[in-house]
């Protein structure tokens, strides 16, 4: 690359106008994210459509361990990014470049750890996730498949991170597009063409993601990036890894706690609501993750900004930053509360026919974004923290709405008011979890302030 271009580069984070640099790097993570949330969709609609209601369900029970290989890889890739965003805006290269290789290098070997744990003991695993008949046979092809594509998985979101560390926001947008497009042009064929079912769903997930990290491999590899990776930067350094670790921590308890809930709300649908319980929050967890996903794009937009000011002690530039992403994310999330509230069965009659599925899907839904307009505030809290290093407000915000309120809140409610105390935990552990944030992220603010001047 370039010298000239990097210099450019590493400048516009810090001295472009931070309005116009957030939409410059958000709408492409935007699209991406938007487009990455699609297949996702697809797959639940394809799988609807092509397979049956019970295969939705199995799917929904699957999910939850492919969130776990996700979970690595974003943590490993967010706590990477957080040391390269920093670093380059101290001017140290070097040490951004140590951080990548050793965030490719954890991110496979967790990656194989997966598959060949998962593997050997899979059985364990479908118990846990709660998978019984009807929904067992299809929980566990898809699963087979999405263990085997487990490296690639972490590995290209590893990438995407740290693209976007370093401000090439609309490469990342590229390395995402590819692995969802080619996902939404493989499923119809495996699905319908080839009679694969639920595993064709998985290859073309795997296909995907395997052709996005090779894409993505290029930059670090041909002198394309400002942290060019060459094979010294993979060798282990423990004071990188721990780093990369701990600030990637907090995301990968927000990830992996989601998927403890999704097993437990999975048990506890089956045991008071029955598998149309299941395959319905299975539907809805495709349409929240598909909404969370513009607004992750946004998260992606303000983290290399706010990283490398705050690296560079531009403090000024980092409450900007802060003040225009919560605005951005605050609208956002209010008009998709309305949209999910007013046409729930409307939206979801897209995934299937079946009028008993559409009836739940409406019922679910509405407990589950009902305090959504002050998600975006939650998440651009936890966030804001990890990418400044302070990794322990960090981590008890994200531990907030999983593990400090929504798990208890499952062990509590249900036994004492059944479904409908299980539909109950998620309004209100989302407004509990939206009070600390609040109250924390509103201290910092203020202390921001102060550094600013």
């Amino acid at each position: 690359m370039n010298e000239n271009k990097k210099i450019d580069e590493r400048a516009a984070l810090g001295q472009a106008p931070v309005s116009s640099l957030l939409v410059k790097l958000s709408i492409p993570a935007t699209v991406a994210m938007a487009v990455n949330g699609l297949y996702n969709l697809v797959d639940t609609i394809f799988i609807g459509r092509g397979v049956g209601t019970d295969a939705i369900g199995g799917l929904a029970l699957a999910f939850p361990a492919q969130m776990i290989v996700m979970a690595f890889g974003m943590s490993i890739g967010q706590g990477s990014a957080s040391i390269v965003s920093r670093a380059l805006g101290a001017g140290e290269d070097s040490r951004a470049r140590r951080a990548a290789g050793n965030a490719f290098a954890l991110a496979l070997f967790l990656g194989l750890a997966t598959f060949i744990s998962g593997t050997l003991l899979l059985e364990p695993l479908l118990n846990l996730l709660g998978a019984r008949e009807p929904l067992r046979d299809h929980a566990t092809e898809y699963l087979k498949v999405i263990l085997v594509g487990s490296p690639f998985i972490a590995m290209a979101m590893v990438s995407n991170n740290l693209l976007r560390a370093e401000g090439k926001a609309r490469v990342s947008m590229t390395v995402m597009l590819i692995g969802a497009v080619t996902n939404i042009i493989l499923d119809p064929l495996f699905i319908f063409v080839f009679k694969m079912g639920v595993a064709g769903a998985a290859w073309a997930t795997v296909s995907g993601q395997f052709l996005a990290f090779v894409y993505a491999s290029r930059f670090f590899l041909l002198r394309r990036s400002l942290i060019q990776v060459l094979p010294k930067h993979w060798i282990p350094k423990g004071s990188v890894l721990r780093e990369i670790v701990v600030l990637g921590i907090p995301s990968f308890i927000r990830q992996s706690g989601q998927s403890i809930v999704s097993i437990m709300v999975n048990n506890l649908l089956g045991l008071y609501g029955g598998a149309i319980f299941i395959s319905a929050y299975g539907v809805v967890n495709r349409l929240i993750m598909f909404l969370f996903m513009p607004l992750f794009g946004l998260i992606q937009g303000f983290q290399p900004i706010a990283g490398f000011n705050y690296g560079a002690g531009l403090f000024k530039r980092v409450l900007k930053t802060v003040k225009i992403t919560l605005l951005y994310a605050s609208i956002y999330t209010t008009a998709g509360f309305f949209i999910l509230m007013l046409f729930p069965r409307s939206i979801a009659a897209v995934f299937s026919s079946d009028p008993d599925l559409l009836d739940t899907v409406a019922v679910v839904i509405r407990y589950v974004v009902a305090i959504f307009p002050l998600v975006g505030m939650q998440i651009v809290g936890g966030t804001y923290f990890m990418v400044v290093g302070k990794a322990v407000p960090s981590l008890v915000l994200n531990l907030a709405r999983q593990f400090l309120l929504l798990i208890p809140l499952l062990l509590i409610l249900p036994p004492v008011l059944g479904l409908q105390g299980l539909l109950l935990t998620f309004p209100l552990a989302d407004a509990l979890a939206a009070i600390i944030t609040g109250v924390w992220f509103s201290l910092e603010l203020k202390h921001l302030n102060r550094e600013a001047g």
